[in-house]
């Protein structure tokens, strides 16, 4: 437990610190170069260690792919409604893809450990693995989409090393290649060097973002989708099947995380209203606080 409140702190440490890096340099710090050194180098280094560290289990699969299923059903629902609400390509782009792109990886995984134990590690870790699929495809389409046309927007994905690194990464630990300790220590400095740039990044949006001056239907909306919609849509569907409890508890867990810090890197790399996307972030993950709480008393139920 002591280990998670570190990890919590040290989030927000870094987050405060790029916070106070672009309020004392203001325009010296280039937010665009900062997404781009992260997005296309460090994110990969931190796709296989992350995919390195845990063998993919073959047997594994039933409780990504029921993730993944709802992941689909909320981005048609989101797609269908949002487009009779936001006329704006940016705000529609935000409002269908942002809510499915949860921070199931630093928060999710620690989380779950919290409430289940290490036993829930295998899962969490094939979960995360989807959830980095569904940002570097349903989310960069999406994100892509407010400034590029279809096609495009299709080139972008194909375009990110991270899905070739994903693929690469998944094909070797299928075939039980286990990659040496100085590779390992290599492949832990990019990632750790990822997951810092990325907190910096998001202080640096977050500064100068006046949450005021946002659209609040986009407020509303991506707020009821993730902690009504989503999860009630979740809980009817894990509900009528037959699975593990600890399983059903984890996919409904990870599908309620408050927007990942990704969100604001895939919509700074396309100019789609990144400083927006990052209030929604920092907003979601104020109300999680409240909401874990619910949750954790609904799972009891599933």
């Amino acid at each position: 437990m002591n280990s998670i409140i570190y990890s919590i702190i040290s989030v927000y440490i870094f987050i405060i610190l790029g916070f106070v890096a672009k309020m004392s340099f203001k325009e010296k710090i280039d937010d665009k170069t900062i997404t781009i050194i992260n997005v296309y180098f460090l994110q990969v280094f931190l796709t296989f260690w992350g995919l390195l560290i845990h063998p993919v289990d073959i047997t594994l699969l039933i409780a990504p792919s029921i993730y993944f299923g709802i992941v689909l059903l909320v981005v048609i629902f989101s797609a269908l409604l949002a487009r009779k609400l936001f006329k704006d390509k940016k705000e529609y782009s935000i409002a269908t893809v942002a809510v499915i792109i949860g921070n199931t990886g630093n928060l999710g995984i620690p989380l779950n450990i919290a409430i289940f134990g290490e036993q829930s590690i295998p899962y969490t870790t094939v979960v995360n693995l989807v959830n980095v699929f569904v940002v570097y495809t349903i989310g960069v389409y999406y994100y892509s989409r407010g400034n590029f046309d279809a096609k495009t927007s299709l080139m972008n994905i194909v375009k990110l090393p991270i899905l070739w690194a994903a693929i690469v990464a998944i094909i070797l630990s299928a075939n039980q290649y286990k990659p040496s300790d100085e590779i390992l220590q290599m492949l832990m400095m990019g990632a750790y060097a990822s997951m810092t740039m990325q907190l910096f990044l998001f202080g640096i949006y977050l500064y100068g973002t006046k949450i005021k001056e946002l659209n609040k239907t986009l407020i509303n909306w991506t707020l009821s989708i993730k902690f009504l919609v989503l999860p009630l849509i979740t809980f009817i569907v894990l509900y009528n099947i037959e699975l593990d409890s600890m399983i059903k508890g984890i996919i409904f867990i990870e599908l309620i995380m408050p927007l990942a810090v990704a969100n604001v890197n895939i919509a700074s790399l396309y100019d789609c209203e990144p400083r927006v996307v990052t209030a929604l972030v920092f907003i979601s993950s104020i109300v999680f606080l409240g909401i874990i709480f619910i949750a954790i008393e609904a799972i009891k139920f599933l």
